[in-house]
This record gives structure tokens, sequence and C-alpha cells, in this order.
């Protein structure tokens, strides 16, 4: 069996809600899909030391990070029954109340997606290389910890 090149899920700053809408409406002619659950991660406006994040900015070791999609993506196939899954992460920047991450699951049964959804989203946030710079009000800036 061919192994399959890992797919490119970045997305150049915000996700847009057209792109999210566009994506599930593509689904609506695979008629074996019963259930679809999807993750919208979006930037908060957290106050750290008395100042506002307005903003993260993200890079990543892209190589890297799509082989670790690809594996989270694989491992996620092997463990649930979907019919299809996405991953769409920002890179660059993406300012407080935009999306930064969309996961999109598709199963038969809705049990699975509920399962498979966290399963990704916590594999995600534990095994890829993307870090987020934490922008500030005035400027300043720090490495987002991941939690």
């Amino acid at each position: 069996m061919e192994k399959k090149k890992p797919k490119n899920v970045f997305v150049q700053g915000p996700i847009s809600s057209e792109f999210i809408g566009t994506s599930i409406a593509k689904h609506q002619t695979k008629t074996s899909i019963g259930a679809h659950n999807i993750f919208l991660g979006q930037v908060r406006a957290d106050e750290i030391d008395g100042k506002i994040v307005t903003a993260i900015d993200y890079t990543a070791y892209e190589e890297m990070a799509n082989q670790k999609f690809h594996e989270i993506r694989e491992a996620t196939f092997e463990k649930f029954d979907l019919t299809c899954m996405h991953i769409y992460h920002s890179l660059g920047t993406v300012k407080a109340g935009e999306i930064c991450l969309f996961v999109f699951v598709s199963s038969p049964r809705r049990k699975v997606v509920f399962k498979a959804l966290e399963y990704v989203v916590e594999a995600i946030k534990a095994d890829v290389p993307v870090f987020g710079k934490e922008i500030f009000e005035d400027q300043t800036h720090q490495w987002k910890q991941n939690n």
C-alpha cells in the first residue's frame, strides 16, 4: 500500500465562518454520514499580568507539524469508525475572537463523533509543534503555554 503524503492543514490568518460553512456544505452529498461534530478553537482575550491578549501569532515547523497531524489522523481512523475528518490550523496573526483551529469529524453514528473529536483535539494540543506568541495591547508579547 502506498504511503499517503501528509496533507497541509495550515491556513494563513484566521479561519473564516465562510470556510467552515463551505466545508460542512460539501459533506451534504455524502449520504452515508449520520453525524458531524466540529471543534472551533478561538483566540481568547486573556488578561495576563494586567495586560490583555489582543492576538496570537502562530508559527510552526510546518513539515514536522503536518507529519504529526497526519499521524493523528491515521491513528484516529484506526481507533474510530469515521467517514471523514478534516483539520485546519491558522498560521500568522489571529485576533482575539477569531478562529484558529477547525476540526471536523463525520461518521455514520453520533456517539463516535463525540469521542473522536475529543481524541483529535487533545492529541493536537499535546503533540503538534505549533507555537503561539501572545500579543498584548501594548505590543509586548510572550510565548503561549498549551493547556
